[in-house]
């Protein structure tokens, strides 16, 4: 009977044991199981949140597309302003330098225009101041020519007439 008290005893002992890693078994195996379940929906809102996340990194990749586009078009536009705004500098130099020598011709014309005047002023003068002594001296003729001339002749008295 002894040895079937110990064996008893014993197998109370392997029983008592066997059940309590049973139970540490099943604890365990809750927590996993609820520890799965908590990743499992931790998991879930974070592949949500990454589609999310891919969704807005498209949008922002075709915003950024659009911008791309848009900055492209501008330095084409300012390439062009540039290049028109050289073009009319390079006109600009072109007219200033049609402007002098237009300026430069028309200052060299008003000497010439000036000099002439003023030649012509002295010739006018001169032309007068000899117009001036050719009557003089046609007068003088004239009145030496009727005091010698014969007042009994028609054309005699015509030409004295106003002496």
């Amino acid at each position: 009977m002894k040895p079937a008290v110990v064996f008893v005893g014993l197998s109370l002992a392997v029983m008592v044991v066997l059940i309590y890693q049973a139970m540490k078994q099943e604890y365990n195996l809750r927590n996993l199981k609820t520890r799965l379940v908590e990743k499992t929906a931790d998991f879930q809102r974070n592949e949500a949140s990454i589609d999310e996340l891919k969704t807005k990194f498209q949008i922002m990749n075709k915003a950024l597309m659009t911008i791309n586009i848009n900055i492209a078009e501008l330095n084409e536009r300012k390439k062009e302003f540039q290049t028109v705004a050289w073009n009319s500098s390079q006109i600009l130099q072109t007219c200033s330098k049609e402007k002098k020598a237009a300026e430069n011709k028309k200052a060299v014309t008003r000497e010439v225009i000036l000099k002439l005047k003023a030649d012509h002023s002295v010739a006018k003068e001169k032309a007068e101041r000899d117009i001036q002594q050719l009557k003089k001296l046609i007068l003088d003729r004239d009145t030496d020519i009727c005091t010698f001339a014969d007042t009994t002749k028609v054309e005699a008295r015509k030409l004295c007439a106003s002496h």
